[in-house]
């Protein structure tokens, strides 16, 4: 794997606090798109900047705000000890929206992509800031009394594992449901594949039981991704 590319900036907050994310820039960042990139439950480490740098090399800015604050860890007991003291609320109305308004400054199209706890993330984020223009979500979501898809008015692309079983597929069905009654342009693509089927460092006897990497998958659902974001925010 290539060492991450970008670097650290500081944002603000609606309400004034800071936080520090890492954005990595195309090699043309002019008129360039952007994507708020969440983080799974382990936090901003060198998977998650991967993802970045992965956007940036195919034209978009991308900005991935460090929601614990400087943790991360390698661990399962400490990343559910993280994700617990997490507050999700403020993380979608207050970090989220930090990172879409920095992004804001430099481009008219920001998307958010989430990936395990930050699909959940960014989906409670695509009903509080009407910043976003697109959601990407893979495999996570949060309980589905969280959600007021009546405020959802952008696209959303949705990747899920059939045997995930940490997001059970039902859910998936009844989010798609609760989707289609609100009128909300989602378009969700269901893999024979594990949970975080997508995280490259999913792999042999230290992955977390439950998850698998699927580089065929995987790359399926980058190139379905890309092709949403072209679509959707290049214009």
């Amino acid at each position: 794997m290539n060492a991450n590319t970008g670097s650290m900036v500081s944002l603000q907050r609606p309400d004034g606090q800071r936080l520090e994310g890492y954005l990595a820039l195309p090699e043309k960042p002019e008129g360039a798109p952007a994507v708020v990139v969440i983080q799974e439950w382990w936090g901003l480490n060198d998977q998650i900047r991967g993802v970045a740098d992965r956007l940036a090399q195919s034209g978009y800015l991308a900005l991935v705000p460090d929601l614990y604050r400087g943790k991360f860890t390698v661990e399962e007991e400490e990343a559910h000890h993280l994700m617990d003291g997490l507050n999700f609320g403020d993380a979608a109305s207050q970090d989220i929206a930090a990172a879409a308004a920095y992004l804001k400054q430099r481009t008219s199209k920001v998307a958010v992509m989430g990936f395990c706890m930050g699909g959940a993330l960014a989906l409670l984020a695509l009903g509080q800031n009407p910043d976003l223009s697109a959601g990407v979500l893979w495999y996570g979501l949060p309980p589905l009394e969280y959600i007021d898809a009546s405020r959802i008015k952008v696209p959303v692309l949705g990747h899920w594992g059939t045997q995930d079983q940490f997001f059970a597929i039902t859910a998936v069905d009844a989010l798609q449901a609760k989707f289609a009654e609100s009128g909300v342009h989602a378009q969700f693509h269901r893999y024979l594949a594990h949970h975080a089927f997508a995280n490259e460092t999913a792999v042999g006897p230290g992955r977390i039981p439950g998850t698998q990497y699927d580089p065929v998958w995987a790359q399926l659902a980058w190139d379905r991704t890309l092709t949403f974001l072209g679509k959707t925010l290049w214009s």
